[in-house]
């Protein structure tokens, strides 16, 4: 989109986070803080931090530190989710087996580990040459919201000096689509160079945020939002270290709806629901001395007595998530912008996804109001656009525009009743040949196989329309999918379809169809 890429070129090192972007430099769930050795290059400045993640695996967290904290495994063998990067064989195992590191860009959503990961690979980055016990990576990290050029020329020294003292360096940029395009520029003669491995962090598609020299000289890799089952293993995690009662089952889908695929946001609900739902320690009346008393499980009530406002109303796949989404389509569908405008705010104040939400109005265009309205599906994509470009509270209006409008417009399913029935025949017919007059002929040969013969060019024909000519396969002549309805602009559609069908009977009629034309390719 040409305002995305133009808002790439801005300086995007003065934009504010925007709420919920992992702005920390605690990103990831699934990382360690590595013991600082005693020969530590000195820090570049504030905002860049220097940490040796090759010296030690670092000690666990204290009891006082964050769940989150506490939980980072040590290892890559240890983190949960990402298989496509981690498993056997794919890139990020690779490059950590072989040691062997190459600059990247983690691409994903916030909490499912894109810090964590870049320490863990610099953990495994070894200096060629080295012994295979010698120490990582050093690891020096900048975060793009509050580091400029000057941090960046300090962090090239601090790789200098490493690489004197025989140590790779890892310089992991957090955010580094807040960086504008000077600033990402100053990596380029280093990344060029060897001097560092280069690991940047974005929740932004890199193709619009990221410098496309720097992003030639770095592998995006896409990591995805943890599935429920890797997110009941940490509930899993958290319960047991914390020594937690277990939940309902509901109450645990309730919960892992609630993170929408961020484990940060799954562990830091955790800490407060075990802590806080912890079981009463007097043992019941008629208890055996000696015997623990069985512990209740947490259930829903509980969860939304601990979590209160943190629990989203619409849990992602859950039964009231559809039921909203559902009575906001067939408001609109039924033409009513009071009820499509109850049900859009439900689902906003519910928490749900305002990208969701626009991409179902989108389908909704398409499908209810289609060319009865065409204005009606461009609405619904600039709503769409600008809600990227604005974001929540402000963009939530133009999707209630939206809303508004297709409910007004003018109703019609005929293209997507007909695109149905199109699909289903091709699915259950097969593959019937493509007539001869309408094949492709760019070669002697297919002209000699008589391919294109005897097509009419329709803007050589009168009104611009090759009357009697057929372009469906043979045994399909005839057939009809798209069927105006007479609401809207559709209604003048069929006017001009119902004629334009007219004269093909006509000069059906009269023999005049396929090949009364000269054959070949379009002038």
């Amino acid at each position: 989109m040409s305002d995305r890429s133009s808002g790439a070129a801005r300086g995007r090192g003065t934009r504010a986070p925007r709420p919920g972007a992992d702005t920390a430099l605690q990103d990831g769930l699934f990382g360690f803080d590595a013991e600082a050795p005693t020969d530590a290059v000195p820090e570049a400045g504030p905002s860049a931090g220097d940490d040796p993640v090759g010296a030690a695996a670092g000690a666990p967290a204290g009891a006082g530190a964050p769940l989150a904290e506490r939980l980072r495994p040590r290892t890559i063998d240890e983190v949960i989710g990402q298989r496509h990067l981690l498993g056997p064989g794919k890139p990020l195992r690779v490059a950590c087996d072989s040691g062997r590191l190459h600059s990247m860009i983690l691409w994903g959503p916030p909490g499912v580990g894109k810090t964590t990961l870049a320490r863990l690979v610099a953990a495994a980055a070894r200096t060629p040459g080295s012994a295979p016990d010698a120490p990582g990576a050093r690891f020096v990290v900048l975060s793009a919201v509050l580091a400029g050029v000057k941090d960046i020329r300090e962090a090239v020294e601090q790789a200098q000096l490493a690489r004197r003292a025989g140590r790779a360096t890892v310089v992991f940029v957090d955010e580094v689509h807040r960086f504008n395009k000077a600033q990402q520029d100053a990596f380029l003669p280093h990344v060029e160079s060897g001097l560092f491995t280069f690991i940047g962090a974005t929740t932004e598609n890199p193709s619009f945020e990221v410098n496309s020299a720097l992003l030639s000289r770095a592998t995006v890799h896409v990591l995805r939002s943890l599935a429920d089952e890797d997110l009941a293993q940490l509930v899993e995690r958290a319960r047991v270290l914390l020594q937690a009662p277990g939940l309902t089952p509901a109450a645990q889908a309730r919960l892992i709806g609630h993170a929408d695929g961020d484990a940060r946001r799954l562990l830091n609900a955790c800490e407060v629901v075990f802590t806080l739902c912890a079981p009463a320690s007097p043992a019941a009346p008629g208890a055996v001395v000696g015997e623990a008393p069985p512990t209740p499980l947490i259930d829903e009530p509980q969860l939304e007595a601990t979590l209160g406002e943190l629990l989203r109303r619409y849990d992602k796949g859950g039964d009231q998530f559809y039921d909203a989404i559902s009575a906001l389509h067939k408001s609109v569908r039924g033409s009513d912008p009071d009820a499509a405008l109850y049900w859009l705010a439900r689902m906003i104040d519910g928490g749900v996804d305002p990208r969701y939400v626009a991409r179902r109005v989108v389908r909704m265009a398409a499908e209810d109001i289609g060319l009865a309205d065409p204005r009606g599906l461009q609405l619904a994509l600039e709503a769409a656009a600008t809600w990227e470009r604005l974001g929540s509270p402000e963009g939530d209006l133009a999707l209630a525009q939206a809303v508004v409008y297709l409910a007004v417009a003018p109703k019609s399913n005929a293209v997507y009743a007909g695109w149905k029935q199109a699909l289903a025949l091709v699915r259950a017919d097969g593959s019937r040949p493509v007539p001869a007059h309408l094949r492709n002929a760019p070669t002697r040969l297919m002209k000699d196989l008589g391919h294109g013969a005897g097509y009419r060019y329709a803007h050589d024909e009168p009104d611009g329309f090759a009357a009697g000519a057929s372009y469906l396969p043979e045994g399909l002549e005839g057939q009809r999918f798209y069927e105006p309805v007479p609401r809207g602009l559709e209604l003048k559609i069929g006017q001009r379809l119902a004629d334009l069908r007219q004269r093909n009977a006509e000069a059906g009629a009269a023999g005049h169809g396929d090949g009364d034309g000269d054959g070949g390719d379009p002038p």
